[in-house]
C-alpha cells in the first residue's frame, strides 16, 4: 500500500524538524547495546533457531469457491462463498474466526469510532455512508444451520463438533452482500469517469482468520491502518457483471472466449506472446457498444492458487492492454492494465503495462520467481493498494509517480503475498521490505529513468530523530497516522539498505535475503524468524542493529573529538579520537585529507563500540592532516553531522 498521503506525512515531518541539538556528553551504554540476550525464546519444533521453519512447522489453509454479481445501479455486490478449511495444527478447534472487513464501514464500527476529526486516509469521521456485510444462510456442508456471532469486523462460527488436529477439514458456506463504498479507506472504492464507474473490489467476502503457533487465533479488529494476515489456499471465483463491463481480476481467466469479442480475444492472445504492449480495447472503442458482446450480463470465471486473497475490478470505461511477462523458469505470465480514457496519454497509464512487466521481471530474477499467471494494474480512486496478482493505483498518476506506485504495489507480491507476514501487527515486514526492494528496482528500470537522486542520504536522519517517534516494531494501530510513512516504509527500508551496503555487504546480504524469501514462501514468518535467518545466513551477530534500529528508536551521533600525531610528528602517523555520543552504535568510516590533498580512508567495525564510548586509533600518514571527516559519503543516519568534522567549523 502506498499513496500521496504517506509521502506527504513523511516530507512534512522532515520539514518540521530542525537541527539536532549539539551534544558533548555521551549517553551511550555498550552493555545495553551489545547485551547478549536479544531473543525472548529459544527455537521450537515449529520455528528453528536458525530462522527456518522448524521440522514440525504447520499452518492451516482455506480454499474458497465464490459466486458473485455486481449491480452497477445500486453499487452492490451479492454472492455466496464456500470455504473449505483444513486444520493442520496440533490443536482441536471448537470454533473458527472470520474477518468481515466491510464492517469497518458500518457507522458503529470501532474503525469509525477512532477516525480523527482531521483528514485521514482511512475515511472521514463525519461520513454519512453506512455499509457493512449482510449475511445469511450460513450452513455446513451437510446442510446444518450454523451458530455464529458477529463482533465488529469479526465473526465467531461455532463448529457442530470439534475439528480434530492433523489435517482434518470442514466446509461451510454463506450468502453475503454489501454496498461498495465510494471511498473504502483507500483500499477499495468507486471512481466515476465520463464513460462509467470503475469498481475496485477488495475485502469483499468473509475471510478466515489465521490460527498460528504464535497467538492462536489472530482476531485483531480491522480499523483501517493495519492491513492483512490471511491463510493460503486456492480460489475459484465466478463474477457476473453487466455485459458492457470488462472484469479484471488477480487470477487466471478461464473463459476468455465467452467474455471478449472475437477481435479482443485475438488481441488478448497476441498479448501473451508480445514483449511490447498490445491494445486489447482501445480508447476509441470504449464508447462503442460494438466493443462488448450484446448481452445483458456476462460471467467471468477465474482461478488462483497459492494465494491468501482475491480482488477484482469492473467497469464499462476500461481501456485494456497487455504484454508478456518473461519469468526465469520459462513459463510466461500476462501483464494487464485497465484504465479510463482520462488516464490515457502524456506519459501516463499507456505505460502501465510496461511498468508492470518490468517490475515483475526484475523481482523474479533478483529475488524469487513470480508465481501467478497474471499481474493486473487498475486505475482507480485508490491511491495504491495491493492484492495477489492485482494492484489498484491512482488514476491521475503519471511518469515517475506511476512507475513508483506500480513498482511498489507489485513488489508487494513478494511481501506479503509470497512471504505471508502479519501485516496487522508488523507493517514494516511488508511495507519496509518492499520499499527496500523498490529502491533497487528503480535504479535498474530503463537505465535509471526514474532513479531517485538522494544526494545526502543522511538528511533522512532528521525525520528518524523526531522526539516521541514510536519504534518501528509498533503495530500500525499503535502509531500516529502521520508516522506510518516513516516507521512502516522509510526507516526500515533505510535500515536494510544500511545493513546491505555498509554493514554486511551487498553480496552476502542479497544471498541471505533470498534465503529468507525461500524459507518463508507461502508461510507465516515473525520478526524473530527474519532476524535469525539474516544472522545465520550472513554469520553476523546483528542483535545490536535489530535492538537499536527496530526495537527501539535509538539515535546515532558519532563525533571526532581530537586529532594529534604520534610523538608530535606527522611522519609517525595521526592519532584520532572519536566518540559515540548517542545510544546507537554503527561502524565508522573516516576520511582524512593531507596537506598535499591526498585522501586516506579507514573503516572501523562496529565492534570498536562493544566496550568503549570513545575510540582512539592510528591512521598511517607521513603528512599533516588538514581535515578529518566521519561518514564522508553521508550514508549513515547521524543526527548531528556538524561534529563529524575536524577541525570544527
Amino acid at each position: 500500500m502506498t499513496n500521496k498521503i504517506i509521502y506527504a506525512f513523511f516530507f512534512l515531518a522532515c520539514l518540521a524538524i530542525g537541527k539536532s541539538p549539539a551534544q558533548n556528553t555521551s549517553v551511550y551504554d555498550y552493555t545495553e547495546a551489545f547485551h547478549p540476550i536479544f531473543y525472548t525464546q529459544n527455537g521450537t519444533p515449529y520455528r528453528s533457531a536458525s530462522g527456518k521453519p522448524g521440522h514440525a512447522y504447520w499452518q492451516n489453509s482455506a480454499d474458497y469457491a465464490i459466486k458473485a454479481s455486481l449491480d452497477d445501479l445500486s453499487d452492490r455486490v451479492t454472492g455466496q462463498v464456500s470455504i473449505h478449511y483444513t486444520n493442520n495444527s496440533p490443536d482441536q478447534l471448537n470454533h473458527i474466526w472470520l474477518q468481515l472487513d466491510q464492517n469497518l464501514f458500518h457507522e458503529n464500527s470501532r474503525g469509525q469510532a477512532v477516525l480523527p476529526l482531521e483528514d485521514s486516509r482511512y475515511g472521514s469521521s463525519d461520513s454519512e455512508f453506512s455499509g457493512g456485510f449482510s449475511l445469511g444462510n450460513i450452513r455446513f456442508e451437510d446442510g446444518t444451520e450454523a451458530k455464529y456471532e458477529v463482533i465488529d469486523t469479526r465473526m465467531r462460527l461455532e463448529l457442530p463438533k470439534p475439528l480434530q488436529a492433523g489435517g482434518n477439514s470442514i466446509t461451510f458456506k454463506m450468502d453475503f452482500s454489501y454496498t461498495v463504498p465510494e471511498y473504502g479507506a483507500d483500499r477499495t472504492g468507486i471512481l466515476t469517469t465520463k464513460n462509467g464507474k470503475i469498481y475496485t473490489i477488495a475485502q469483499w467476502y468473509p475471510r478466515v482468520c489465521v490460527y498460528d503457533d504464535i497467538i492462536g487465533w489472530n482476531t485483531e479488529p480491522y480499523t483501517g491502518p493495519g492491513e492483512f494476515y490471511l491463510e493460503f489456499g486456492s480460489y475459484t471465483v465466478d463474477i457476473t457483471a453487466p455485459a458492457d463491463h470488462i472484469v479484471v481480476a488477480g487470477g487466471e481467466l478461464l473463459n476468455p472466449e465467452e467474455v471478449w469479442t472475437s477481435e479482443q480475444l485475438s488481441r488478448y492472445k497476441q498479448a501473451f506472446q508480445s514483449d511490447r504492449t498490445v491494445l486489447i480495447r482501445s480508447a476509441e472503442e470504449v464508447a462503442k457498444a460494438s466493443s462488448r458482446p450484446s448481452k445483458k450480463t456476462l460471467t467471468w470465471k477465474f482461478k488462483l492458487d497459492q494465494a491468501h486473497d482475491f480482488a477484482w475490478a469492473s467497469s464499462k470505461a476500461f481501456i485494456v492492454d497487455g504484454a508478456k511477462i518473461n519469468r526465469p523458469g520459462g513459463r510466461p505470465a500476462l501483464a494487464l492494465s485497465a484504465y479510463p480514457v482520462e488516464s490515457n496519454g502524456n506519459n501516463a497509464w499507456e505505460r502501465s503495462t510496461e511498468y508492470t512487466k518490468a517490475a515483475i521481471e526484475h523481482y523474479s530474477k533478483k529475488w524469487m520467481e513470480y508465481p501467478y499467471p497474471v499481474a493486473v494494474n487498475v486505475a482507480s480512486n485508490v491511491g495504491g493498494m495491493e492484492y495477489p496478482a492485482i494492484s489498484f493505483c491512482g488514476h491521475e498518476a503519471k511518469a515517475g509517480n506511476l512507475w513508483g506506485v506500480t513498482d511498489h504495489e507489485f513488489g508487494h507480491n513478494w511481501f506479503p503475498m509470497i512471504v505471508g507476514s502479519n501485516e496487522r501487527l508488523h507493517a514494516w515486514m511488508d511495507e519496509g521490505f518492499n520499499t527496500f526492494i523498490n529502491e533497487i528496482s528503480t535504479e535498474e528500470f530503463n537505465k535509471g529513468e526514474y532513479r531517485r537522486r538522494f544526494g545526502n542520504r543522511n538528511s533522512m536522519a532528521r525525520a528518524f530523530a523526531q522526539p516521541g517517534l514510536e519504534p518501528i516494531m509498533s503495530t500500525p494501530q499503535n502509531m500516529k497516522e502521520r508516522n506510518i510513512g516513516i516507521l512502516a516504509y522509510y526507516k526500515p527500508a533505510f535500515g536494510l539498505r544500511l545493513l546491505r551496503d555498509e554493514i554486511v555487504g551487498a553480496e552476502r546480504f542479497d544471498r541471505a535475503f533470498r534465503k529468507y524469501i525461500e524459507y518463508w514462501a507461502y508461510k507465516h514468518p515473525t520478526p524473530d524468524d527474519f532476524f535469525r535467518t539474516m544472522e545465520n545466513e550472513t554469520g553476523e551477530n546483528l542483535a545490536w542493529f535489530w535492538r537499536g534500529w527496530f526495537k527501539h528508536n535509538w539515535l546515532l551521533d558519532q563525533a571526532v573529538r581530537e586529532v594529534t600525531y604520534d610523538n608530535m610528528d606527522p611522519k609517525n602517523g595521526a592519532l584520532i579520537t572519536i566518540d559515540n555520543l548517542q545510544k546507537l552504535p554503527m561502524p565508522v568510516v573516516i576520511e582524512a585529507t593531507t596537506e598535499s590533498g591526498a585522501k586516506i580512508r579507514k573503516k572501523l567495525p562496529v565492534e570498536i563500540w562493544q566496550r568503549n564510548k570513545s575510540w582512539r586509533f592510528k591512521l598511517k600518514t607521513t603528512e599533516k592532516l588538514t581535515k578529518v571527516v566521519i561518514d564522508p559519503d553521508n550514508v549513515y543516519p547521524d543526527v548531528n553531522p556538524e561534529n563529524n568534522v575536524w577541525p570544527k567549523n
